[in-house]
């Protein structure tokens, strides 16, 4: 029997989108001959899938799953969102996100291996193209945990085209941590504090606003009052905590949260697709397509 490595089963599953159990088998099979092992799954049924392996999904949902005192994100990609819609693509997506909120793994390989119902996730992403007919992509995962002194906030926009999970500490009230979510999914922070922003941007920004207050013809010695007020604006704009809370403009979001005993000390949002090459077929084309399926 072959020798198959971690690598050639990888490389396997690249070429055919088929799970990692039966790229490992099929290795197998054929002494690790890669040609072969391609024909061996088409053989056995699994070509559908691999057709399907260089299309782009960037459609699709999230969906979120708390289990006790973890949440987990996750995004799965169809490819249009005829299919998003779909039922059992609906139920696949909870599914795995919950999931993944048990088995709390690692990273995406340990995420692939977990099992549901004695079948792998990776398995059931490839069955699920096969049912299903578009390709299926398990794109990424988030894990937060809590204490059980603390809240976690859920929130899908668009029936979970924007997915978002907070967690706000000190209160239980989660309402509160649901008010934080549905705030960044509007307004898309980059950062949760002014401390998470990036130095090599704060170094850039604070260039640019130097610059500019110059050019401006600014006397030399307010130049830095004025840069620090502009770079006061920059974090209100990027940074969680010091924007302006979207249900009362008057108030942080850090001023709003404190009110209620609280500190948001943690947040994920996914949307779907994001940085993510879209198709180019029209709605017309997309409605004949799945006609003829």
């Amino acid at each position: 029997m072959a020798n198959v490595t971690a690598k050639q089963v990888k490389e396997l599953r690249d070429m055919t989108g088929v799970g990692m159990m039966d790229a490992k088998k099929a290795l197998v099979e054929v002494d690790g001959d890669m040609d072969q092992a391609v024909d061996y799954l088409r053989e056995k049924g699994l070509a559908k899938a691999a057709k399907k392996a260089d299309r782009i999904a960037a459609e699709g949902l999230t969906a979120s799953h708390v289990e006790g005192n973890v949440a987990a994100l996750v995004e799965i990609n169809a490819e249009t969102d005829f299919v998003a819609k779909n039922e059992k693509f609906v139920s696949l997506v909870k599914t795995v996100a919950e999931t993944i909120a048990k088995g709390q793994p690692a990273d995406m390989d340990a995420a692939n291996a977990l099992e549901v119902n004695g079948q792998t996730i990776a398995d059931l992403i490839t069955e699920s193209t096969t049912v299903i007919g578009e390709k299926i992509s398990f794109r990424r995962y988030a894990l937060l945990t809590k204490t059980d002194e603390d809240a976690f906030g859920e929130y899908a926009h668009m029936g979970g085209r924007i997915g978002v999970v907070t967690v706000v500490a000190g209160s239980q009230d989660e309402s509160v941590a649901k008010d934080v979510a549905m705030h960044v999914a509007a307004i898309n922070p980059k950062y949760l504090n002014r401390e998470d922003v990036d130095p090599a941007e704060v170094e850039r920004e604070e260039s640019v606003q130097r610059e500019i207050t110059l050019n401006e013809g600014k006397p030399e010695n307010i130049v830095d009052k004025i840069v620090a007020g502009r770079m006061s604006k920059f974090y209100s704009e990027v940074v969680l905590n010091e924007q302006a809370f979207v249900k009362d403009g008057d108030q942080k979001v850090a001023d709003y949260v404190g009110s209620k005993g609280g500190k948001v000390t943690d947040y994920v949002r996914f949307e779907v697709g994001e940085g993510l090459e879209k198709r180019s077929d029209n709605f017309a084309d997309e409605v004949a397509a799945q006609m003829n399926k």
